[in-house]
């Protein structure tokens, strides 16, 4: 007797059913979303933690590399009180008031567990979000591409007064820090955490910093810092083992002599860049390839070989080393390649849905809170 065959399952009953659900809520996130709307598509923003999570994970008071111009989405202007480049705090008021004014529907600390598609009809989607699923024509994976730090793979990295992450620069005070890295992140940390009277050590693997890819308001600081000793570089040095009451580097000296380093630090800070989270991208299959794991899919379209799923943002850029390519100032128009795509499709409706259009009941309801609630 032949072996049955295994029934198909069943496509899951969907507590929402949209055109387009967004994997993330960035910048690039919310502007596709935006897009799309005005596009008469009805899509949602599903994001794993706060609005704007990778950003919100920056030391406060970080500002920008890029200028305001180049990091406004959705064609809303980005003004500083001072005119300056945005701070992590301005940057992140600025995309509430964006998502706000646009109405876009974003569900926060909603994490994405798993993406299918319908048994029954193999051209839509289904996401499951925490228990719930939604189903879907498309599916956009703007997540971004520094999801968790790098690690040393060394002994004793996992201890609590080890971080990937600079924290508020106040808890510092007083303290004795290793900064362990040579670019941005951690010259920035080493420069913010000097300041708040930090007794500051950097490590880093190379003879001296790289000429290119520091912040140019950074470099002549760092440099002379180091200069004057108030903060002591350690250059051809490696961590190699973390213990509570010491940290082990070995230092290659001018000589070329190697030497082995006992020092106690209260914190160490591992900045030494971030690793993008693959898993949607290998749960679904999507093929990728080297530097960086970077997703394949077409740049006319944004498409991967899976119809209906898509990339945008710095996610198209995997894993990135410290030389950048792919920013979030040079990604803005995956958002009309996509809805071009999906209107040329037939996803959408022919007519903008109302959400996203700035009518007058939010005037009235202002008004109808002056008239209660007056200020003066």
């Amino acid at each position: 007797m032949k072996p049955t065959e295994p029934n198909a399952a069943a496509p899951h009953e969907p507590n929402r059913v949209c055109d387009v659900v967004v994997v993330g809520g960035g910048p690039i996130g919310i502007e596709t979303a935006i897009e799309m709307r005005r596009n008469g598509i009805d899509a949602i923003v599903v994001e794993a933690g706060p609005l704007g999570h990778t950003i919100s994970w920056w030391a406060p008071q970080t500002r920008w590399f890029s200028s305001n111009d180049r990091i406004s989405i959705a064609g809303v202007p980005l003004n500083t009180v001072d005119q300056a480049k945005a701070s992590r705090e301005e940057y992140l008021t600025y995309l509430r008031c964006v998502v706000d004014q646009f109405k876009v529907p974003v569900e926060t600390f909603s994490r994405v567990e798993k993406i299918e598609p319908r048994p029954d009809e193999p051209r839509r989607w289904q996401v499951r979000v925490q228990s719930k699923w939604i189903e879907a024509s498309a599916v956009v994976l703007a997540i971004g591409g520094t999801d968790h730090p790098n690690r040393l793979n060394i002994p004793g990295e996992d201890l609590p007064h080890v971080d990937g992450y600079l924290r508020e620069a106040h808890h510092y005070h007083g303290r004795r820090v290793l900064i362990v890295g040579g670019r941005n992140s951690a010259v920035e940390a080493a420069i913010r955490l000097h300041r708040v009277g930090a007794n500051v050590t950097l490590s880093y693997h190379r003879e001296e910093l790289p000429t290119t890819s520091i912040k140019y308001w950074l470099r002549p600081e760092i440099d002379g810092l180091i200069r004057s000793k108030a903060i002591e570089a350690l250059f051809e040095s490696r961590v190699t083992a973390i213990t509570p009451e010491r940290v082990d580097l070995e230092q290659t000296l001018p000589d070329g002599r190697h030497h082995t380093l006992h020092m106690h630090f209260d914190d160490v800070l591992t900045l030494i860049g971030y690793d993008q989270d693959k898993t949607l991208f290998k749960q679904l299959g999507i093929a990728m390839e080297d530097p960086g794991g970077k997703p394949v899919h077409d740049d006319a379209t944004m498409e991967t070989a899976l119809p209906g799923i898509y990339v945008a943002g710095t996610a198209v850029g995997g894993t990135q080393s410290s030389k950048y390519q792919v920013f979030l100032e040079n990604c803005h128009d995956h958002a009309t390649k996509i809805t071009k795509h999906l209107l040329e499709n037939g996803i959408g409706r022919s007519e903008p849905s109302d959400e996203a259009q700035t009518d007058s009941s939010s005037d009235t309801a202002l008004n109808r809170q002056i008239e209660m609630n007056p200020e003066s």
